[in-house]
Parts: C-alpha cells; structure tokens; sequence
C-alpha cells in the first residue's frame, strides 16, 4: 500500500488560496490574480449562489480527489462570506 501516500502530501494555505482563486476565475471568467484572499464573493466579485455553488462542487471534485470524502456541508455555505472564510474552511476540514 505504499502507493497510496502519492498525491496525498496536505495541501498548504497558499495551494488552497491558489486553488480556490483559480476555480473561482474561471467561473466568473475574471483574472486570478485580481482575487484578493479579502475579497466578498457578493460584493467584491458578483458571485451569486449559483457562482458559490459552482465553487463548492469544482473543490469537492479537486479536493475529493486528494481527500476522500472532501465535502462542504450545504448548511456551511452560508457562513463563507469572503475568499478568506473558504481558505479556512477547506484548510479546516482537510
């Protein structure tokens, strides 16, 4: 079973913010790297529920991946707020 530690090294802060930037550009078709890690999904970015939704699933596929069973709970999507808030959340439940 030796083969099952590849790909599974965790994942840093940077990796994440990195990841979710640039899911969260191509759903909004913007830049990555106009993303601030302070950015409001509403208010800073225009992304509505449905942007967020799209959000979640793409990082639950990437990160089931890497994390078997990675999932945000539909009630926790509510409480993410900011690019930031995400960050925390997948860090915390990696």
């Amino acid at each position: 079973m030796a083969g099952d530690t590849v790909d599974r090294k965790p994942l840093d802060r940077a990796a994440v913010l990195d990841l979710v930037r640039t899911t969260l550009g191509d759903i909004l078709e913007i830049d990555p790297a106009s993303i601030s890690e302070g950015a409001s999904f509403g208010e800073d970015l225009g992304a509505d529920s449905l942007a967020l939704i799209e959000l979640v699933e793409a990082l639950e596929q990437d990160l089931g991946e890497r994390s078997a069973g990675f999932r945000i709970d539909d009630e926790d999507l509510e409480d993410l707020k900011t690019v930031r808030d995400a960050v925390d959340y997948v860090l915390a439940k990696l």
